[in-house]
């Protein structure tokens, strides 16, 4: 990819909120040429959607959000697709990775209460046929993410002493 759009791309995953006027600015170049290439870049599916990240912590609607191990068999001439299809096509679901080592696929799930996390994975992802085995860790606190630090800094309320 050139390195134009790539540049765009890192502008907008910093804040989806630059507008192409800005980046224009920003790189020194027009912003018709800038509002093409993010156009072309979202027809090629590279650029998918554009999100608000939610310090949830700070928001009266508990959520309670898991990490899942899954081990699984994977599928003969499909590999481990079919399943990670059929298992990131619950509503709960909010990303699914294949993994190296010791499972097979990551599963994040987000739910109300710790009850619905773990009706998830009895009553849904566990029955599922090649499903082996899972693990389901709970996230107590979110530090950061996405390259944002969710944390309010205290601070030092001592006075700076020097020579």
């Amino acid at each position: 990819m050139e390195q134009f759009k790539m540049r765009i791309i890192e502008i907008l995953k910093e804040d989806a909120r630059r507008t192409p006027a800005l980046i224009a600015t920003m790189l020194g170049a027009s912003e018709a040429e800038v509002a093409e290439a993010i156009r072309d870049l979202e027809k090629a599916n590279v650029i998918v959607k554009y999100a608000t990240v939610v310090n949830w912590a700070k928001v009266d609607d508990e959520r309670v959000t898991a990490l899942i191990e899954v081990q699984i068999t994977p599928e003969r001439g499909r590999g481990f697709d079919a399943i990670a299809e059929r298992i990131y096509l619950y509503p709960e679901v909010k990303s699914v990775y294949l993994m190296s080592g010791a499972y097979d696929l990551l599963v994040e799930i987000e739910g109300k209460t710790l009850k619905e996390v773990a009706s998830f994975v009895s009553n849904k992802l566990s029955p599922i046929e090649r499903v082996l085995s899972t693990k389901t860790h709970f996230v107590l606190k979110k530090y950061k993410q996405d390259g944002i630090i969710f944390e309010d800094k205290e601070e030092d309320p001592r006075l700076l002493i020097s020579p």
